[in-house]
């Protein structure tokens, strides 16, 4: 079941946001193997590493390989986290086909995540526009921005919302393609995900992005149904539930794909994923990393008899 149209992308980051998450390394060839099942699957967006000091994140390390790996899969778009402008010039400099790049709206956040103030990374994100743009050839590169604790942050607190859509409007005028919010520690709700996501499209036209949520609280999937009542198409989460952040205390749980990609689907919303497919690429995590915790309500209960797709 792989249709070609598609109503809402589903963006994995399990490979990025889960595995950044766990103490132990997977081995470089079983990240290739997952990948390449994901895709198989129908996922047509995963964000396969980052482009981090290896002193910092040692499981990212090998980012550079996954990209050459995977870039030229078909009908996959790959993408890679870079915090800064060196990271970026290393994900260019192996073709990564689109970066993206996490900008707090928390002070504390953003020095504890990348180790800059806010206004420092929005002039990052300008000078890796202009890097982009130096570029020769018919290579360009996707920019989006991820907004992180956009919904509320664990060493501030509330996050102010007006703040919110005023640092994504500078995050535009810098150069991004997209700016989406994540809610980087599992605080925002349906409520907020509305109102939130219904002026950064206001604001951004074109530009308003996706959004990453996670379940620490309960809320993820509730707050896809309420971005997808406001026009939001694109949703991150990740296989299996891997994954957090790893400089917001508490921050566990992206949402599980094959939960997101089932309730979609019911919904009558074309994903473009076998959740089949999906499920079985579950095991190659436990082939890299045994006795891991793996999560989900269709792996243990299975799809429902006469399940159709969208």
């Amino acid at each position: 079941m792989r249709p070609g149209k598609r109503d809402v992308i589903v963006s994995e980051v399990g490979p990025r946001d889960g595995l950044q998450s766990i103490k132990r390394t997977m081995p470089t060839a079983t990240k290739i193997e997952w990948i390449k099942a994901l895709a198989e699957a129908g996922l047509s967006e995963i964000e396969v590493g980052s482009f981090v000091s290896p002193k910092l994140l040692p499981q990212m390390a090998d980012c550079g390989e996954l990209v050459a790996a995977t870039r030229d899969l078909q009908d996959l778009t790959v993408l890679a986290l870079v915090p800064n402008l060196r990271g970026a010039q290393a994900a260019f400099d192996v073709g990564t086909p689109k970066i993206t790049m996490p900008v707090s709206a928390s002070q504390a956040h953003s020095k504890a995540n990348i180790n800059r103030t806010v206004e420092e990374a929005v002039e990052d994100v300008a000078r890796v526009n202009e890097l982009r743009n130096s570029l020769s050839g018919d290579y360009r590169p996707g920019v989006e921005i991820g907004i992180s604790t956009a919904f509320g942050c664990t060493m501030e607190g509330n996050v102010s919302e007006d703040w919110v859509i005023e640092l994504a409007v500078k995050l535009a005028a810098a150069g991004a393609d997209s700016v989406g919010l994540s809610d980087t520690t599992g605080y925002g709700n349906p409520a907020q995900v509305k109102r939130l996501f219904t002026r950064l499209r206001s604001e951004l036209g074109e530009k308003a992005g996706g959004a990453h949520f996670h379940n620490t609280r309960g809320q993820g999937l509730a707050n896809v149904v309420a971005a997808l009542e406001v026009g939001v198409t694109t949703f991150d989460s990740s296989q299996a539930g891997l994954g957090g952040c790893p400089y917001a205390p508490g921050a566990t749980g992206n949402i599980v794909t094959e939960d997101l990609v089932f309730m979609l689907e019911s919904m009558g919303l074309k994903t473009g994923v076998d959740i089949d497919k999906l499920v079985s690429a579950r095991p190659i995590i436990l082939s890299g990393l045994p006795g891991e915790n793996l999560y989900g309500h269709v792996q243990d209960a299975g799809l429902p008899k006469g399940f159709q797709y969208a």
